[in-house]
């Protein structure tokens, strides 16, 4: 017998709060696969330390918006069954950070972009109207700090680095930015939650974040790629074909042994 998935009770609040949760877990995933594979030892301890931290902040969400799901009228769910039992649809991370790894250029960059974003996200969210999130922000945003100063070294040694580093970047950021956009895209849940003073819609961070981001690639003298017009819908459920696979392999322990614990 298998585990039955779960789902969510469909309102703003929940929705924009699993956006985070999800995002976090997701990468948190992509950067624990580097464990055991990274170039050097000290690298293989960063990426995995990274990914517990990121794991630690979507537990946190996660058990919040369990709670606010059995306010809302629906089951109270804990963070295993978030994480674990819902169909692919339900989750609501950007597309961004469900891509492969890639290489140690291509893992660096997405670093940069999404601790960047997250910086700023957590700053804001130290501000909620939820007594709860605002605490977890406060602890996140330390680690957050940490993870962008962490990728923002990296680019500037490989950007800056040899030839076959500083190429590598190149393909990475081209690879990558078409994905960017999402991260700024906004919907009914990102105008409630500002309203309520939940957290910001996520548009309103999209210029602090450039002005980071290019201060960083200026120094690592590689160049922003143009904008794409094409904006990707992780956030409504809409994933690219990896991350069905990625959640196989996330789920499978739960799935095929429900209940069980350690």
């Amino acid at each position: 017998m298998t585990q039955a998935s779960i789902t969510v009770v469909e309102r703003a609040d929940i929705r924009y709060l699993l956006r985070l949760a999800d995002s976090c877990l997701v990468l948190s995933q992509r950067l624990g696969e580097w464990c055991g594979h990274a170039p050097i030892l000290e690298e293989d301890l960063a990426l995995t330390n990274m990914a517990l931290d990121l794991l630690g902040q979507a537990r946190g969400v996660l058990t919040r918006v369990g709670q606010l799901n059995g306010a809302a009228g629906g089951s109270v769910y804990d963070e295993d069954q978030l994480a674990f039992l819902r169909d692919e649809r339900q989750y609501l991370n950007p597309v961004l950070m469900e891509l492969p790894r890639g290489d140690f250029a291509f893992t660096q960059l997405r670093n940069l972009m999404v601790s960047s974003w997250l910086l700023l996200l957590w700053q804001r969210l130290q501000a909620s109207s939820d007594a709860e999130i605002a605490a977890i922000a406060e602890k996140a945003l330390k680690e957050a700090r940490y993870h962008q100063q962490h990728a923002a070294d990296w680019v500037l040694r490989l950007g800056d680095g040899t030839e076959e580093s500083a190429r590598r970047c190149r393909e990475a950021l081209d690879q990558l930015w078409p994905y960017v956009g999402e991260l700024f895209s906004d919907d009914d849940a990102d105008a409630a939650a500002q309203a309520s003073g939940l957290g910001p819609a996520w548009s309103t961070l999209k210029g602090d974040w450039l002005a980071q981001l290019d201060e960083v690639l200026a120094a690592a003298k590689l160049a922003r790629p143009k904008d794409s017009a094409h904006v990707f819908s992780g956030r409504r459920g809409v994933h690219s074909e990896h991350m069905g696979h990625m959640l196989a392999t996330l789920q499978y322990l739960q799935r095929a042994y429900p209940g069980g614990r350690w």
